[in-house]
């Protein structure tokens, strides 16, 4: 009898570390084309998810609306996606959260055809952009700076995809498109006029999740942050590989603006190591809306952010070794 519980007792562990051993499987959307979601690319090809026991299947929606929805019905419990779809889907009830910041400061260029060289030019004509997301907000910002006012001096046209605002904007089908990194650079370089850059702190692509989810599953949201952070920093501190990654999901074959983009987005302001989601950047998300939306008024920006999980991170030390030795 003892022979037979000392059997059973030495099977168990062995038994149990063989299925803690399979890793847990999750869907994670993202939204855009863009490098600004390299983070969540380089943790899938690098095999991060995997070391963390996840193990993740990407998949691209086309646009911020469908990953929402996506989100809330538990399709992708965990998705990419830029603050102004989390900040406006918890307005309306939703339980969206940010988890991990991504890129804290953004940069999109308002980009023209050749013979449009001012605003006044721009007058009367067409700017493509997505509704209700990042573009659309960095569309409002830049006209507000060139001193026009959307839909009264120019026309906004919902194209959801950024390849697709290219094409539209190689067609002449509109005068303007905002476009954030790469696609800025391909457009320069293709003859197209950057007309005016908005840069600022703002929550862009990021790590977002439902605050269901995280009762219900905070080791899994955990292993997905500690992922996150690691991709940050084999990024910068690996760009070869980065920049592999970057050309397989973008298609970006040209070196010089491979080089760009990737020094671009990989900056410690843009994409810092300790991945807080950025109050202030949601602050400037919520100014504008509060205009329109009476909910956003009173709304703070810790509202959207769940920060336990970084905060275990930075706390525990586990960033800052990991950075000890890096070369700058």
């Amino acid at each position: 009898m003892k022979a037979v519980i000392l059997a059973v007792s030495l099977f168990l562990p062995l038994s149990f570390s063989v299925a803690s051993a399979q890793p847990t499987k999750i869907t994670v959307g993202y939204t855009a084309i863009s490098a600004g979601h390299c983070p969540a690319w380089m943790a899938k090809e690098s095999a991060i998810f995997r070391k963390n026991g996840l193990d993740v299947q990407l998949v691209y929606f086309r646009g911020g609306t469908t990953v929402v929805a996506a989100l809330l019905s538990r399709e992708v419990p965990i998705s990419q996606v830029s603050g102004p779809w989390v900040v406006s889907a918890s307005l309306r009830g939703a339980d969206t959260v940010m988890i991990a910041g991504g890129i804290v400061i953004t940069e999109w260029w308002l980009m023209t055809r050749p013979d449009i060289k001012t605003a006044e030019q721009l007058k009367g004509g067409t700017i493509g952009a997505s509704f209700g997301g990042l573009p659309e907000s960095m569309t409002r910002i830049a006209l507000k700076r060139l001193g026009l006012t959307p839909l009264k001096d120019v026309a906004i046209l919902q194209i959801p995809g950024l390849p697709e605002r290219m094409s539209a904007l190689e067609k002449g089908k509109v005068q303007a498109a905002m476009f954030p990194t790469p696609d800025n650079f391909v457009a320069q370089k293709r003859g197209f006029n950057n007309l005016v850059s908005v840069r600022l702190p703002y929550q862009s692509a990021g790590a977002a999740t439902t605050r269901t989810f995280i009762r219900e599953s905070p080791d899994i949201v955990r292993r997905y942050v500690k992922s996150q952070v690691e991709a940050v920093h084999l990024m910068k501190t690996n760009q070869e590989n980065g920049k592999k990654v970057l050309v397989k999901y973008t298609g970006l074959q040209d070196k010089e603006i491979l080089e760009r983009t990737y020094d671009d987005i990989s900056t410690d302001d843009r994409l810092p190591p300790k991945q807080y989601p950025t109050l202030e950047g949601l602050k400037n998300i919520l100014e504008p809306l509060a205009e329109t939306e009476p909910k956003a008024k009173s709304a703070k920006p810790e509202d959207f952010v769940d920060m336990r999980f970084i905060k275990e991170l930075d706390e525990s030390g586990f960033i800052d070794d990991l950075y000890k030795g890096r070369k700058r």
